[in-house]
């Protein structure tokens, strides 16, 4: 049996789709759609369901993919291992969230590259989480790091890390509205405090009114944009209440920049997913990166 043919099965089965496959291999639908067929003769079996979205396996095609994948990914394995380091410096692609890829990510693998000396090179993409997992299903990003936990066999996510979410503002909106106030009254005292966040939809404020004040904020985003450190820093400047990652905030809250307006017995958290395509662990400078994210991970409070 052609291993081509096997490689090009695998990928359609992880992908779930002819046309994604051939993007991830660099290959024509056509060319995809035909190698398929032409191990599907040679099996005498259909392996695949066409349907109007991309393709499901049947049982055939499930414990074909069950019994050759682990032993396609081991020759990749083989095959990266044996590349001459020297002359063939990878390249990472990592993609994700502005803030926590350059605030917690870039830092932590850059002290990977610089001091163990791996040698690799290192690319980073900014997007939310549909972007960066739609580029790592295209095959532009090795690693995405997301809030998103991804469905399908193409990809595999491991939990990294949770962040807890802190509602804060500038000290001189305690004053005004009263300490008291935000004691006993808790979110009909914050319905006056302008918004500052990352999207119209508000979905840090949202979230965390309806998991601390089982309810849905009042006041209309003031200030939008599309970057937790911008938020952070209108925030300091007064332009109203933020919801904000603690390891974001924590500096501004220590120095007094800013303060927490609440204190919930249980704060909200949030969990983030590093995500890779199937097998792809095999390669070893992807297998280093998330391994070395995955150990700087439990060192972050």
């Amino acid at each position: 049996m052609d291993l081509a043919l096997l490689r090009t099965f695998v990928t359609v089965h992880r992908a779930g789709s002819f046309t994604r496959a051939a993007a991830l291999l660099g290959l024509s639908q056509p060319a995809v759609t035909s190698q398929i067929r032409t191990l599907e003769r040679q099996l005498g079996r259909p392996l695949f369901l066409r349907q109007a979205r991309g393709v499901t396996p049947t049982t055939i095609g499930d414990e074909l993919a069950h019994k050759a994948a682990p032993h396609l990914d081991a020759l990749v394995e083989i095959a990266e291992t044996g590349l001459d380091d020297e002359s063939s410096l990878r390249t990472l692609h990592l993609a994700g969230p502005p803030e926590f890829i350059a605030e917690r990510a870039l830092p932590a693998l850059t002290e990977l590259t610089g001091e163990d000396g791996l040698g690799f090179a290192l690319r980073a993409s900014f997007g939310n989480a549909e972007e960066s997992l739609e580029g790592l299903s295209a095959g532009h990003h090795d690693l995405a790091i997301c809030t998103a936990r991804p469905r399908g066999a193409l990809l595999t996510a491991t939990p990294l890390c949770d962040e807890e979410h802190v509602l804060v503002a500038a000290p001189h909106w305690v004053d005004r509205i009263g300490a008291g106030q935000l004691h006993h009254k808790g979110a009909h005292a914050l319905e006056d405090v302008p918004v500052v966040e990352v999207h119209e939809s508000l979905p840090f404020v949202s979230r965390y009114w309806a998991s601390v004040y089982d309810s849905r904020p009042a006041a209309p985003g003031m200030v939008i944009v599309p970057d937790l450190r911008a938020v952070l820093a209108c925030a300091v400047a007064g332009a109203g209440l933020a919801v904000l990652p603690r390891y974001l905030c924590a500096a501004a809250l220590e120095c007094g920049e800013v303060v927490a307006l609440h204190d919930p017995p249980v704060p909200p958290l949030r969990t983030y997913f590093l995500v890779v395509r199937t097998g792809t662990l095999a390669m070893p400078h992807i297998a280093r990166a998330h391994e070395w994210l995955l150990r700087a991970a439990s060192n972050w409070a």
